[in-house]
């Protein structure tokens, strides 16, 4: 779904890359919406706007909690191959929240 604000998405992309801003101003247009960005700077940006916002954990988390996979930590295995910046620390909590 394209932006309709044009405007507010490049005054975004001042601090942030193309397709977070792109999220952000889209999650403004959208009300209740709930914004799914991991980038710690865009987070804070989503947060001083008053965004509803989550991270790819916290999709992983919610859909074990509702029932849709079994368990996080084979998704976790596979995200750790990737690019994804994911510490030992969040691995821990994320764990923990899902009663892992």
């Amino acid at each position: 779904m394209p932006v309709a604000d044009g405007y507010r998405q490049r005054l975004l992309e001042m601090q942030l890359d193309k397709g977070e801003s792109s999220a952000i101003a889209l999650a403004l247009e959208i009300p209740g919406s709930t914004l799914i960005i991991d980038d710690y700077k865009a987070r804070k940006i989503a947060e001083r706007l008053d965004l509803k916002l989550t991270g790819t954990l916290g999709v992983i988390i919610n859909a074990k909690a509702i029932g849709v996979i079994p368990t996080i930590r084979p998704l976790l295995d596979k995200i750790k191959q990737t690019n994804f910046r994911l510490s030992a620390e969040l691995e821990a909590q994320a764990l923990r929240l899902a009663n892992e």
